[in-house]
């Protein structure tokens, strides 16, 4: 990949660390320069068919509709203070039969608006197609591991067991929301339209006072060319709830994948030993600390992601205070709200994607932990045995109660849990149940409950999105 920036000066991260090059150039000032006069062709395209712009004219536009040249325009608005009018003077410069019909009848926003629709709607598109990837991939994993038995944790503290497959159930419920709410957001997108300084489209009904062509239908036939729909109503801008709308769907996607890699953060320390990100083989896990296998994928994940949170304020703030038909304090922000917000999370998608696909569980790690803190969770079948067996339910609970402290405190000294032997022994409990009935009972890989009929389920409305993507 060629560097097209110079890192003699600041530059973004999303330049070039952040988000891949596909999505990138979406977000170009060079793609996005060949949108704006992708919309003066239409435009034009239109009003030629209405008779106001000659077939010559419209050729010569179309012959030059990829020659862009960023640094005329750029001195051109170092003059002139409007980039968009910079634009058009560039465009028509190289232009000498249609030069004059560029943006006739529209203002600013009919052009920048709809650009700013139709690139969120690819860079959705490409983002909606990487979340698919990523989900059938949680798909498989819910599948591989959907009975096999782990410690599960609230608080951060061991609970009962669950299964690995029912843990990656939750991320892949969670994920087939935001899977659908982005599609669902995407397929809703709208441009503003072609309706002028403040959504009224006075200035084409007097372009069109002396065509057969009605209004609507010049706008509809503009907004089919450029292959998406307008607003019903704008005023000078299409309506900022939809930039809200679209940063929520995207931090849904880093909130999911956020306490995806903080869970795998936990799970990698090396107390737990559970789970682990790929590591490479040259991968240095720290300068001074040569041992060290620091799970950096995840960190990063989880340092976007947090960032990526903040960005529905910004367009919620765009939104509420764009003050009657329109003032220009969004416009500033905007230029850097989008690029960071799918770069950002085209990097959490793509990385996470990595990580999944190449992460290891630790088969022993997971067994020391069910050995270790299982039995406490396990107590509960033998209580419940015991009592149907005629025993006295509280009594049981005290009984039980004072062994699992004994045994916690055995494993505070680094000791094996004494658990299960201690209630094998104990009178009480041997009146309803026998040595081998009570090491049964406390037999933790069993008791995981309905985890893998439930994660089952996750994973069948997954197959049912993705059909033959998980297959």
């Amino acid at each position: 990949m060629g560097q097209h920036f110079s890192h003699n000066t600041f530059i973004s991260p999303f330049t070039w660390r952040y988000g891949s090059e596909d999505m990138r150039v979406l977000w170009s000032e060079e793609h996005k320069r060949l949108l704006l006069r992708k919309i003066w062709c239409a435009l034009a395209k239109v009003q030629m068919e209405a008779g106001i712009v000659s077939s010559e004219e419209y050729e010569d536009l179309l012959a030059h509709r990829e020659q862009i040249n960023i640094a005329r325009a750029s001195e051109i608005e170092s003059k002139i203070h409007h980039d968009l009018m910079a634009e058009i003077k560039t465009y028509a410069e190289q232009c000498s039969v249609g030069g004059g019909c560029i943006h006739m009848g529209a203002t600013s926003m009919d052009i920048l608006d709809n650009m700013d629709a139709l690139r969120i709607k690819s860079a959705m598109e490409l983002l909606i197609q990487r979340t698919r990837t990523l989900l059938a991939l949680v798909g498989k994993k819910i599948e591989t591991y959907m009975d096999t038995p782990t410690m599960a944790f609230t608080h951060i503290q061991p609970a009962e067991p669950t299964t690995i497959g029912y843990r990656f159930a939750q991320y892949g419920q969670d994920l087939l929301v935001d899977l659908e709410e982005l599609e669902r957001v995407c397929s809703g997108l709208r441009g503003k339209g072609m309706k002028g300084a403040v959504g009224t489209a006075a200035s084409y009904g007097e372009l069109l006072h002396d065509s057969s062509m009605e209004v609507v239908d010049f706008e509809d036939k503009v907004m089919e060319e450029l292959g998406i729909e307008a607003f019903d109503a704008a005023t000078q801008t299409y309506p900022r709830k939809q930039d809200w709308l679209v940063l929520n769907a995207l931090a849904g996607v880093a909130a999911t994948l956020y306490k995806f890699s903080f869970d795998l953060r936990i799970l990698q320390t090396p107390p737990m030993g559970e789970w682990s990100e790929p590591f490479g083989t040259h991968q240095v896990g720290s300068s001074a600390m040569p041992f060290k296998r620091n799970p950096i994928r995840s960190e990063k994940v989880d340092s976007i992601a947090r960032y990526i949170a903040t960005l529905p304020r910004v367009a919620w703030d765009n939104g509420a205070h764009s003050l009657l038909e329109r003032t220009l304090d969004d416009s500033a922000n905007r230029r850097e709200l989008f690029p960071s917000a799918f770069l950002g999370v085209d990097e959490i998608v793509t990385t996470v994607t990595k990580v999944v696909e190449g992460m290891q569980i630790h088969d022993v790690g997971v067994q020391k932990n069910l050995a270790a803190y299982g039995p406490f969770a396990a107590t509960e079948r033998v209580m419940m045995e015991c009592a149907k067996a005629g025993g006295d339910r509280q009594e049981l609970h005290e009984i039980i109660r004072t062994y699992s402290l004994q045994a916690w405190a055995a494993i505070q000294h680094g000791e094996a849990n004494p658990l299960v032997p201690l209630l094998q022994k104990d009178p009480e409990i041997s009146k309803y149940l026998s040595s081998d009935e009570v090491a049964e009972c406390m037999e933790a890989k069993g008791y995981v409950g309905m985890a893998p009929v439930y994660a089952s389920r996750v994973l069948e409305k997954i197959k049912n999105l993705l059909g033959k993507e998980i297959s």
